[in-house]
């Protein structure tokens, strides 16, 4: 409702924690959501995805593609990326798989097309961070 209320047409979503990856359509409501999270036997407190407004989905050429947990992406014209960063206290692994991932998915975008990057980067800012 509060996605109708503002006249929001695409939202990146974090935080989702919903199992395996997938896709529901809030019948009534005008939104289709796309989700991609962890197996159903892990622990999910990660889980990224996109709200998009229904009507719009017949006119994308293609919809949303999970690359894992933290990172999803909507491309061809305008590559669309919903993002969630680990925080500073993950392992450096997870940090580097992630920001390689975004790596990945920046650079494979076309030069012609247009790099839209939203999402959650867990950022510090002070002297103490």
């Amino acid at each position: 409702m509060e996605l109708a209320h503002y006249s929001i047409d695409i939202v990146a979503l974090n935080e989702m924690r919903f199992a395996g990856e997938g896709s529901l359509e809030e019948v009534g409501k005008g939104y289709t959501f796309f989700w991609k999270g962890l197996p159903e036997d892990a622990r999910r407190i990660h889980g990224i995805g996109f709200a998009i407004r229904s009507s719009l989905l017949c006119h994308l050429p293609d919809i949303p593609t999970a690359i894992d947990e933290r990172l999803m992406t909507r491309s061809r014209y305008a590559n669309l990326i919903s993002a969630y960063a680990p925080t500073i206290d993950p392992e450096k692994d997870v940090k580097y798989r992630f920001y390689d991932n975004l790596t990945v998915t920046i650079r494979s975008t076309p030069g012609s097309d247009k790099i839209i990057l939203l999402g959650d980067f867990n950022a510090r800012v002070g002297k103490k961070h």
